[in-house]
């Protein structure tokens, strides 16, 4: 029997010396550069009116350090194209060019970056964000795993199929699948992955409002049951919970799984879904980034990032934590 051979994102991990820098917070960067994305798309709205900003953001990442550029997909849905008066065809043209947008980054940066000697930089991956139907809803959900009776797992499937499938032919590296809230969602995103016959390496991350459950009240150890059986997931892990939960999240999921372990927290700062406001609440700054990050790949963690709220400077302290050798 001859050897597995080494998926692009185990050979990424390789090559950062066993944990790889995730970027950041994407609106919140967007949102700093002068971008209104106050609205259900929320920074997919840049995809339709300020591409040129999220291509600067990448490239404000890639800078920074980040192996992982996570596309402006995570709200991009047909439906909310849709309801912007966009047809199905435009729809699935700023889909694509969400994946589109972050090669061009990941190229250029790399193009440049390649003739200078000892740079120190890996050529990143493309992560293809597929966010959370809760996310779509944009009513707070992904934080409370509440979808409703109504929402079977036929229907979850449906919502995300045809996104999946223009995403994959955009041609990303790797699938993220974000701020997973239950294990109905889970499963819809293992069972597709089937369905479709995705080959590329995926992550499905869960958020958690407790630290100890995905927001459902599901334990992680039900939410992964059906994940651990598929070879298509090759890593699990958390995003945009608080960061003091993450060691003891990271230290759960080694028990649970043998799948490699990401993690990119919030700063700390708690979103009100249906406010549409963040609300005050003691939050990590860089130099507790910058430490703890060391603890988290220390726990376990194969991949280390930020999310909302989080900046090029908290990633390139990540990266720069991660690179100093115990």
């Amino acid at each position: 029997m001859g050897v597995k051979k080494a998926t692009p994102l185990e050979q990424l991990i390789m090559k950062a010396g066993g944990c790889a820098v995730v970027d950041g917070g994407f609106a919140t960067q967007l949102e700093r550069h002068g971008a209104s994305i106050n609205d259900p798309l929320w920074s997919a709205l840049c995809l339709i009116k300020q591409p040129h900003l999220i291509k600067q953001v990448h490239l404000e990442y890639l800078q920074a350090g980040a192996d992982v550029l996570v596309t402006s997909s995570y709200q991009a849905t047909l439906p909310g194209f849709l309801s912007k008066g966009f047809s199905i065809d435009e729809g699935e043209l700023l889909l694509k060019r969400s994946v589109k947008l972050a090669v061009e980054a990941r190229d250029s940066f790399w193009d440049a970056i390649e003739a200078t000697p000892k740079h120190g930089y890996n050529r990143a991956l493309i992560a293809a964000s597929i966010g959370s139907y809760g996310a779509y809803l944009a009513d707070g959900s992904e934080y409370s795993g509440n979808y409703g009776p109504k929402v079977t797992l036929d229907k979850l499937k449906d919502f995300h199929r045809r996104r999946l499938q223009i995403l994959v032919e955009a041609g990303p590296d790797l699938l993220a699948f974000e701020t997973i809230p239950n294990k109905l969602e889970a499963q819809a995103c293992v069972e597709l992955l089937e369905e479709e016959n995705i080959e590329m390496p995926s992550w499905i991350c869960f958020s958690s409002v407790d630290g100890e459950n995905a927001p459902s009240g599901e334990s992680f150890k039900e939410c992964l049951e059906i994940i651990n059986k598929s070879d298509r997931v090759h890593a699990v892990g958390i995003n945009c919970a608080p960061p003091h939960f993450i060691e003891n999240l990271i230290c759960k999921f080694r028990e649970i799984t043998d799948k490699l372990i990401v993690v990119y927290p919030n700063s700390g700062e708690i979103w009100d879904g249906r406010a549409k406001r963040w609300l005050p609440s003691k939050c990590f700054d860089d130099d507790k980034f910058e430490c703890f990050s060391r603890r988290w790949r220390d726990s376990g963690a194969s991949l280390i990032g930020g999310c909302c709220r989080t900046t090029p400077s908290t990633i390139e302290r990540i990266s720069k934590a991660l690179k100093q050798r115990l």
